[in-house]
């Protein structure tokens, strides 16, 4: 049975739930603080990082463990606007490039791009005062085709139309459904954001091609997945579609993510309020005892504002079919988010905007996103993801703007040799 593994005896009587919740041992919080590690279920986590794991909160094939900083800081409320904030208020638009006249800043403040319409980009204008987060995964409807961003970013205020990479969730499709994008109108409470598999294959792969064969692949598993409590299949789309978010917003998709995100969802105000009071600022994700992923942001104030959509992703991931494992502990959650030593580092980015930094390490793949801004220098997001199914392609390294350029190595001159005299 689903249950919330986190709320303990003093948190229940608050919520109004209308299932029934199982209280276990409760959340980390209600551990027994031991040095700088945690007694929680699954034994101690040392942990000599930035980050510290609590124990998870579990529903159906998905366990989602909190992350708190170490330290105990807790960040304020976020300066930086979200896309769903952005689409709602009308302050960011999104459009095709075609439809665009005049100068448009190319991908990150380079060259200006021109032309008609294109699959890979969108261009995105940003009318409000705040600088706009953008996460690899979220989903922009309309257009020729639905789109998913490509990788983390931030674009300043200011209404300069930016040039927008991205990948295509419609394959099949080149016809305008509406002048502008938007997160979907029919996405509960937030927009979609793609599930961990296709994520993946935005983030890594970075192919076109292999971001349509992952969305086949998980609308087919959708489809054919049972009822998160193992009750009946529901209906795939009908008509069929190509289409990751239009799956997704189908009756019978839709009806198995919420039941899978059920424990999770409809206590979220209660869980949001713990984990604020607490100071989460994120999540690692577990699916059939397997750790996949984790999402950390800079305050509990942003880890509150996407949890909905984050959510989602995981509860559908959490339905595609797979090998299960023995649960993992939250000392295996912890080693999952210790930095691991060597590895290969590439990043890129805006001059004195952000800088968005990839590092690939034992098995797993680090997504930095930092802020560059005068009055927000630090790290905005942080993904974590186990490679699985994307084979990785090489980033060049890029930063556009004024950077100087990295110091040239000094070379060794070759030490002259003496000519031989030949043999006779």
């Amino acid at each position: 049975m689903s249950h919330l593994g986190g709320l303990g005896s003093r948190f229940l009587g608050k919520l109004a739930l209308g299932f029934l919740v199982v209280a276990a041992v409760g959340w980390g919080w209600f551990a027994i603080e031991c040095g700088n590690g945690v007694s929680a279920a699954g034994g101690p986590a040392e942990s000599n990082g930035e980050y510290r794991v609590l124990a998870p909160i579990e529903s159906g094939n998905l366990l989602l463990y909190p992350v708190v900083r170490a330290n105990g800081k807790q960040g304020g409320e976020s300066q930086f606007l979200t896309l769903d904030e952005g689409f709602k208020s009308g302050s960011v638009e999104v459009t095709e490039a075609g439809k665009v006249r005049g100068l448009v800043r190319g991908r990150d403040n380079g060259p200006a791009i021109v032309g008609g319409d294109q699959v890979n980009t969108l261009v995105l204008v940003n009318n409000s005062s705040q600088p706009l987060l953008l996460l690899a995964g979220e989903i922009v409807t309309g257009g020729k085709q639905d789109r998913v961003i490509a990788k983390d970013r931030i674009v300043p205020p200011g209404g300069d139309p930016i040039d927008l990479s991205v990948f295509c969730i419609e394959p099949g499709r080149w016809v305008e459904s509406s002048p502008v994008f938007g997160a979907s109108s029919k996405a509960p409470v937030a927009g979609i954001m793609v599930q961990p598999t296709v994520r993946e294959q935005a983030m890594v792969a970075r192919d076109q091609q292999q971001v349509w064969n992952s969305v086949h692949g998980t609308i087919a598993a959708l489809a054919a997945a049972p009822a998160a409590t193992g009750g009946p299949m529901m209906p795939s789309p009908a008509p069929p579609t190509t289409s990751y978010a239009k799956a997704m917003q189908s009756e019978g998709f839709k009806a198995k993510v919420d039941e899978a995100a059920a424990p999770l969802m409809q206590s979220r105000e209660a869980i949001l309020a713990q984990l604020k009071k607490e100071g989460a600022v994120g999540v690692v994700v577990a699916v059939r005892g397997e750790i996949v992923w984790a999402d950390l942001f800079s305050s509990p104030d942003l880890l509150s504002r996407y949890w909905t959509k984050l959510v989602r992703s995981y509860a559908a991931e959490s339905l595609s079919p797979g090998e299960t494992h023995a649960t993992p502990t939250v000392a295996d959650a912890q080693r999952f988010l210790e930095t691991t030593s060597g590895g290969t580092e590439t990043s890129e980015g805006s001059v004195g905007i952000y800088r968005y930094r990839e590092v690939r390490s034992g098995g797993t793949e680090t997504f930095v996103l930092e802020s560059l801004l005068p009055d927000a220098k630090y790290d905005v997001h942080i993904s974590k993801l186990k490679l699985r199914n994307a084979e990785r392609r090489p980033r060049p390294v890029s930063f556009h703007g004024t950077m100087p350029p990295p110091p040239v190595p000094q070379l060794v001159p070759p030490v002259p040799v003496e000519p031989r005299p030949m043999l006779d």
